[in-house]
């Protein structure tokens, strides 16, 4: 019997929308995030992110009708996603843009996708297509890119050796991040997901954050930058977290990487807007960024 003609394989837009749009404001909040450090110390401003989040999804804490209760196993996934994915990307990510402009800081977090793929392919056992690995390949040679433009003239003093080692600690951060979502999507919602990272979040910041806030001046803070704390609550720990949960429920670990590309072309947008320069080689690295995540998720056709 003819088997028929070859039928487009099932492709979850929504998804990948979801994962876009989610790394897209974590760049928005990276570049942003330059101003709050300027204002709070490191540790008060993740317990200040942390704690505000907390109150807002509150209502996400309740499990939901059809959703099974939390085994051992989930709940100390639950607390890595956190540990690796708040606190320690959190230190990581802050204190490296203290010593890093925005926009170097952005190509170099281009390197979570390969990140991904290399952990997802260890852990989760996922195999990539060569399409997939060549979309990965596209946004991770922007690192040498800026790694050689360091060499130049005056490039040196915008980023120094302890920002990038901070900030590729804040990549592997955040590829464990991801693979750990992975396996907690498979049990427990995306918005309780991220209800409950956030509170272990605050848990294992808050003697720090305490320790910070006695020799803090909360009166010198002006409302535009309380405004932005709270923005940056918001979209970090609540709206990025489910958005990125929803739609790595349909994705594989290591294609969902490839979506990171948007970090740094969103960071870069924003060290723009606040002064900073972008030269071509910068703006070469993020069009090769975008034509991966292009090759990554195009549909592919299976036979019948």
């Amino acid at each position: 019997m003819n088997p028929g003609p070859a039928v487009q394989s099932p492709t979850p837009w929504l998804a990948y929308a979801c994962l876009a749009l989610s790394t897209s404001l974590v760049g928005s909040y990276v570049g942003l995030s330059k101003l709050l450090v300027l204002t709070f110390p490191v540790f008060l401003l993740a317990w200040l992110r942390f704690g505000l989040a907390a109150l807002l999804m509150l209502p996400w804490l309740r499990r939901g009708s059809g959703e099974a209760p939390l085994d051992g196993r989930h709940r100390r996934l639950l607390f890595l996603e956190s540990f690796l994915g708040n606190f320690l990307f959190s230190i990581c990510l802050l204190f490296g843009l203290q010593h890093s402009s925005a926009v170097v800081a952005g190509v170099i977090l281009a390197g979570i996708p390969a990140a991904v793929a290399l952990l997802s392919r260890l852990l989760l056992k996922e195999t990539q297509s060569a399409r997939v690995w060549t979309g990965i390949a596209l946004g991770v040679s922007g690192i040498a890119m800026v790694a050689l433009e360091r060499q130049a003239p005056g490039a040196a003093a915008q980023s120094s050796w302890l920002g990038i080692a901070l900030l590729l600690g804040a990549v592997l951060c955040e590829a464990s991040y991801v693979v750990i979502g992975k396996k907690l999507t498979a049990q427990v919602s995306p918005k309780r997901i991220s209800a409950l990272i956030n509170l272990w979040g605050l848990v294992l910041v808050t003697p720090l954050g305490l320790w910070q806030a006695a020799q803090f001046d909360f009166a010198a803070p002006s409302a535009q930058i309380w405004g932005l704390l709270l923005f940056y609550a918001a979209a970090a720990s609540m709206v990025t977290v489910w958005l990125w949960m929803s739609g790595l429920r349909k994705v594989p670990a290591g294609q969902a990487g490839v979506f990171m590309v948007f970090l740094p072309v969103a960071t870069g947008m924003v060290g723009l807007l606040m002064g900073e320069s972008l030269s071509g080689l910068q703006a070469l690295a993020y069009g090769l960024g975008l034509l991966g995540v292009l090759l990554a998720t195009l549909p592919s056709r299976i036979k019948a």
